[in-house]
């Protein structure tokens, strides 16, 4: 998950404003502390944590309360639109209007530049459009090499010259073919700073190509200074946005995002994973909604396409919210949710879901046996599907011996089903005040916040 930790430390604050009784000053003091707390465990800069605490406050003392709202939920929703507008306030659309349509990757050595470029190109490839690489780094010897096995991975054709060692002339040698594709992703080399070499290098690439987009990759075990790269690229490079790598693994992931933005460098997608699906459009409204436990229908929505249809997606947590699913309602969505990606990335982003707090050696369990399980599921009967509290032993037998399943994975699917019931039926029945508040949100509260 990203920034667990983080996510985890501001749900803790809502549910703290949830369960108050008044909305006082002790309860704001607590609410900032909370956040400053969790921010710059985060590895958020100092000053800006205590810029967004403060303006935090002076809405607080100074917005009058909306019609329809009570004052906890405006409380609410001012921590969730400062948070949103501390991390850039609007989500950076890119308009591919031409073809072929260039978008050139720029940064340091180790920042997961050449792999970025094939989880890009499979973005874009996945939404219909003819795309190419073009590998331009002739300084690491294995990048044309490692270039190459990932275009293979995603079935993209590369455009790479071993022998050539001008990364303009390899340019000029593909100019014309490249002209039949849609999109153009095109990997430059990188070095250990940015210095005066790579700045020309960079300068005569975009002379010769002139890009439409120019993306800055940096990883996000950087932290803070991140701001200092992204601010030297800008002015150097004149980037247009910045990809960040690595956000599934490090606690420093809020330093690099903030820095970014008040880099005026916008954060355009973020790599949330190894796997070359793992790379997400980044939307501040739904990043900080999933950070809340809100979720971030869009991003399901977004990774959903081509694998399960809009109106089943946005379905899917309602239903499962309700308590009123069975097996065949698992089992229409198993293969559709694999092609979707981690089961834990995607309940993060169901609204309202990651508030059942699901343990994650479940949700690891389920991630392992899906394939195990849905081979059982194929030698349930459609009575069986929809009732699954009837499976008692000799079913289980009957279902093993058909599927060839041990009885062991059939009696863990049944455990898993009944769980998810039983959290469910907790989750409703505890959620109390915080369901109330957010459901009567409604179309007053962004996107992000509807449950």
């Amino acid at each position: 998950m990203v920034l667990e930790k983080l996510g985890d430390s501001l749900k803790g604050t809502l549910s703290k404003i949830a369960s108050s009784v008044f909305v006082d000053d002790k309860l704001i003091n607590e609410l900032v502390k909370d956040i400053q707390r969790a921010l710059l465990q985060a590895d958020v800069n100092v000053k800006l944590v205590f810029d967004l605490t403060n303006s935090i406050k002076d809405r607080i003392k100074k917005d009058d309360t909306p019609a329809g709202l009570t004052k906890k939920e405006h409380l609410i929703n001012i921590v969730y639109e400062q948070l949103v507008e501390f991390l850039g306030k609007e989500k950076y659309e890119v308009k591919i209007e031409k073809k072929p349509f260039n978008i050139m990757l720029l940064g340091l050595f180790g920042a997961g530049k050449t792999t970025t470029s094939g989880k890009l190109a499979k973005y874009y490839q996945k939404r219909g459009h003819k795309v190419a690489l073009v590998g331009l780094d002739v300084h690491r010897p294995a990048a044309m090499d490692q270039i190459s096995q990932i275009a293979s991975q995603i079935n993209v054709p590369v455009f790479i010259d071993k022998k050539e060692k001008s990364a303009v002339k390899i340019y000029q040698n593909f100019k014309d073919e490249l002209k039949e594709f849609d999109v153009v992703i095109i990997d430059t080399a990188g070095r250990d700073a940015l210095s005066d070499d790579l700045i020309k290098e960079i300068e005569d690439i975009h002379n010769e190509i002139r890009p439409d987009e120019k993306f800055l990759v940096l990883s996000a075990d950087i932290g803070q200074a991140a701001q200092k790269q992204a601010t030297q690229f800008n002015e150097s490079c004149n980037v247009t946005g910045v990809i960040i790598t690595k956000m599934d693994g490090t606690a420093r992931g809020g330093g690099s995002l903030t820095a970014c933005s008040i880099a005026k460098a916008p954060i355009v997608f973020i790599g949330v994973g190894e796997k070359v699906d793992d790379l997400e459009h980044f939307n501040p409204k739904g990043f900080v909604g999933r950070l809340l436990g809100m979720g971030d229908l869009e991003a399901l929505l977004e990774k959903a396409k081509g694998a399960i249809k809009a109106e089943d997606a946005e379905d899917l947590g309602k239903r499962f919210l309700k308590g009123d699913f069975n097996l065949l309602d698992l089992y229409e969505q198993m293969s559709a949710m694999k092609k979707m990606g981690s089961l834990k990335k995607i309940v993060e982003m169901v609204p309202g879901f990651s508030s059942l707090k699901m343990p994650k050696e479940m949700l690891d369990v389920q991630e392992g046996k899906l394939d195990k399980w849905k081979i059982a599921m194929q030698s349930m009967t459609q009575h069986e599907l929809e009732n699954p509290e009837e499976i008692d032993t000799s079913r289980m037998d009957r279902i093993s011996q058909g599927s060839g399943t041990q009885v062991s994975t059939i009696r863990e699917l049944i455990k898993q089903y009944r769980q998810s019931k039983k959290m469910v039926k907790m989750f409703k029945g505890s959620k109390g005040d915080m369901s109330k508040m957010m459901k009567k949100f409604g179309g007053k509260m962004p996107a992000g916040f509807k449950m």
